[in-house]
């Protein structure tokens, strides 16, 4: 069996027919230690109870970031790779077993991700991002293409990097992986290892633009200072694509 990795789900409880699903598929992904990060008050028996999570907290403060960071920090000493899963995406069988049985490898990755499937309400789906290496270096200039579900990276590094960014509402995983690539291997694995469930109660949905101008200015504060002053060229272009493409896949899933 491989290692056991760690694995946060962070909830505000106000997604109740998806938080099961979320952690059963994460239990039916490989070797997981999961915390479940709730509202002060969240009511966690039923899932400490069936063994759908390890360990239940309140959040010590709003804000995703916070959640996930703080469900981090509590992870057990042994966990060397971790994650987390939005309580209303999907995580699939055996892609935390691939995903760490790569980051375990002799050349040391910081990061392993797959392909994304995205699926409608009601889980059917819409179209599968496939991704690849080259969502690597298009960090630096175009939007962020890997899939954050299914992903998987070492912890020692998430810390070097200082973990996520409270700057950011919404593009802070854009910010870890850009940090994360630029302190070692980010590695593709060619299979699909999560579905991203798009719906209008996402906030990487209902909060487009600002995820959108988030993103731009992740990217800019990573530029050399000669270039900061001229990236309004490629950035203003790079804002209305990366926007009008998620438009495009919410109009989809109104036909």
């Amino acid at each position: 069996m491989s290692e056991r990795v760690g694995i946060v789900v962070p909830t505000i409880g106000g997604r109740p027919e998806y938080l099961p699903l979320a952690l059963q598929s994460i239990r039916d992904a490989g070797n997981a230690y999961v915390i479940l990060v709730g509202n002060k008050g969240f009511d966690a028996s039923e899932f400490l109870a069936s063994g759908l999570i390890d360990k239940y907290l309140d959040e010590p403060e709003p804000g995703l970031a916070a959640k996930i960071n703080y469900g981090f920090r509590a992870l057990p000493k042994d966990i060397r790779f971790i994650n987390w899963l939005g309580d209303d995406d999907l995580l699939t069988p055996g892609s935390l077993t691939d995903a760490n049985e790569r980051l375990a490898q002799p050349d040391s990755p910081v990061l392993v991700f797959g392909g994304c499937e995205y699926i409608d309400p009601n889980g059917k789906s819409i179209f599968t991002n496939k991704s690849g290496p080259w969502a690597v270096p298009l960090l630096r200039v175009g939007p962020q293409l890997i899939p954050q579900p299914g992903a998987l990276y070492r912890r020692d590094a998430f810390e070097r990097v200082g973990g996520l960014s409270n700057k950011f509402g919404w593009a802070f995983d854009f910010e870890l992986f850009y940090s994360l690539s630029e302190i070692g291997k980010a590695v593709y694995i060619p299979k699909v290892l999560a579905n991203f469930r798009w719906h209008p109660g996402s906030l990487s949905v209902s909060r487009r633009r600002e995820s959108v101008n988030e993103a731009s200015a992740v990217r800019k504060a990573h530029l050399p200072t000669f270039l900061k002053p001229i990236s309004e060229i490629w950035e203003w272009p790079v804002r209305q694509a990366t926007y009008t493409a998620g438009t495009r896949v919410s109009k989809k899933l109104k036909k």
